[in-house]
């Protein structure tokens, strides 16, 4: 049987000293609170093809010479 990670977490919270448990509590709600928040990209198809060609071309050559690639993964 799998165990969800929620329980494993329960499981081992369960053995730690009270507080750890409150630092513990304290650690999820500053996560809860700092997850990233962001918009659907289709929500922002109606922006496609308003940067002039001109800049975009300049924004290209910009990351071709400074980091020589761009990582397509954070575009999404």
């Amino acid at each position: 049987m799998d165990i969800s990670v929620v329980e494993k977490v329960i499981e081992q919270l369960k053995s730690l000293p009270q507080e750890l448990q409150w630092r513990m509590l304290e650690f999820t709600r500053a996560l809860a609170v700092s997850a990233p928040q962001g918009v659907a990209g289709a929500q922002l198809l109606r922006f496609a093809g308003t940067i002039p060609m001109d800049d975009v071309k300049v924004m290209r050559e910009t990351i071709e010479q400074g980091c020589e690639q761009v990582d397509a993964k954070n575009l999404e």
